[in-house]
């Protein structure tokens, strides 16, 4: 089974059970009159029900979405793990411009596709997709999370996202320079949409110097209100190429390639996108540099445990509380990679691997 491949692509064509090898499911969904084209991927139910963000992302080809989202719920299966939660890691992306593609009765059409998931899959923001949308698809779905606090839920999952990307680069910062702070520090947060615009509070509240950049000027400028201390730089080559301590890609994955990681001043990455390694590898490129990698989906993983609490009824104390362990977390992963003689990506997997495989065996005990 692959799908379709447009010419222009320049990787080979997608084979969906190659790629896909370690998911468990993967529901392509189409809906002709609203323009829904929808991919779901579920990547593992070991510790629990797969739960992940709806991106809604214009994609150039098929094929580049279905790596998207394969690349995307493998992801989550190992952030929920090392989150300590109960879940399993699934993914969902929308082909198409939101800016002109989003309708309710698409929003509601593909509520009704992960309604017949039958709650393998709950779903929930990611880039493109808002608390709004979530209550068009809990109109036809109830598998939903991230809803607005309106309709009893968590409302915007970037809040506790940010909060715990702060508190891994404290982690960081400990681990580099003795104290758990990045007062009096450089920092570069490529992207200040919704996660990346709260980072930057944190950091100025902890008396960091904030350089940024993204594409969307309306960010850029939401930010310079707000903060007028901080430096903006014309894209990410700039910002990449600047005297920083940290750097925090905080947009779409890939963004740490080899010429990346050759450029950087940096000796901290910590950031909030997603797959931030651009190909298997890169995570010695940067240990051999010195560069000390907080690995993506162990930090960024606030906004999971956020939307996951919903699942219990909604506190947000409870949920900041809970996030407040990514510090720990990656500390304990920072450890682990002194300790085996590992780059830090290598070691979160392990201990993400270790609970799935302990935990779902246990899991798999039939109980009723």
């Amino acid at each position: 089974m692959s799908s379709s491949t447009d010419a222009s692509s320049s990787q080979p064509p997608v084979d969906v059970f190659e790629l896909g090898d370690e998911h468990e499911q993967v529901v392509f969904c189409h809906d002709r009159p609203t323009g829904l084209r929808a991919i779901v991927a579920i990547h593992s139910t070991a510790l629990g029900p797969a739960l992940g963000g709806t991106r809604f992302y214009p994609y150039a080809t098929t094929d580049d979405a279905v790596r998207d989202v394969l690349n995307l719920s493998r992801g989550m299966s190992y952030k929920a793990a090392l989150a300590g939660l109960d879940l399993g890691g699934g993914k969902a992306v929308i082909i198409g411009d939101p800016a002109t593609l989003k309708s309710e009765a698409l929003l509601r059409a593909y509520g009704r596709f992960v309604q017949s998931l039958n709650g393998r899959y709950y779903t929930a923001c990611d880039v493109g997709t808002y608390s709004e949308d979530m209550d068009h698809i809990a109109r036809e779905c109830d598998f939903v999370t991230g809803r607005t606090t309106a309709h009893g839920g968590a409302g915007d999952s970037s809040v506790l996202t940010a909060y715990g990307v702060f508190q891994g680069m404290r982690a960081a910062a400990e681990a580099t320079w003795g104290e758990p702070t990045l007062g009096g520090r450089t920092v570069g947060v490529a992207g200040v949409g919704k996660v990346g615009h709260h980072l930057v509070r944190h950091l100025v509240e902890d008396g960091a110097t904030v350089v940024v950049t993204d594409p969307h000027q309306p960010s850029v400028d939401r930010v310079r209100e707000e903060f007028p201390q901080v430096t903006v730089v014309a894209d990410t080559e700039a910002l990449v190429g600047s005297a920083l301590d940290v750097y925090a890609p905080c947009a779409l994955g890939g963004a740490l390639t080899d010429e990346v990681v050759e450029t950087l001043s940096a000796v901290i990455v910590c950031g909030a996108a997603n797959n931030q390694l651009a190909h298997p590898g890169v995570e010695k490129a940067l240990e051999e540099r010195g560069i000390l990698y907080a690995p993506d989906y162990c930090v960024n993983s606030g906004g999971l445990i956020q939307v996951a609490d919903e699942l219990e009824g909604f506190s947000f104390e409870r949920a900041q509380q809970r996030a407040t362990g990514i510090f720990a977390t990656t500390r304990s992963v920072f450890e682990t990679a002194r300790r085996d003689g590992v780059p830090p990506a290598v070691a979160a997997d392990r201990l993400a691997e270790k609970r799935m495989r302990n935990v779902g065996r246990l899991r798999g005990l039939w109980l009723g």
